[in-house]
């Protein structure tokens, strides 16, 4: 199809808007009940697990960590108590 607009911004808007028209469809319709805000927050929460993890001495320890952050897994009882 043929643009009208002369404006070249909206000529790319319109061009990017045709390349996504699947994925964009899709959404409406799931009439919007599925959201990648949850992966985004999986993957913010994996990210920050992983910094706090960089002094690790082991990979099995920042793994732990990491099961414990995405998981929400019970933590083991402690002999000393950090306040």
């Amino acid at each position: 199809k043929t643009m009208r607009s002369k404006i070249e911004p909206m000529k790319k808007v319109a061009r990017m808007l045709r390349g996504h028209r699947p994925l964009l469809l899709n959404w409406f319709r799931a009439r919007g009940q599925l959201s990648s805000g949850v992966v985004e927050a999986f993957n913010t929460k994996a990210k920050l697990t992983s910094r706090k993890s960089f002094g690790f001495r082991t990979y099995r320890g920042a793994e732990i960590a990491l099961y414990h952050a995405l998981a929400a897994l019970p933590e083991p009882e402690f002999t000393h108590r950090f306040c």
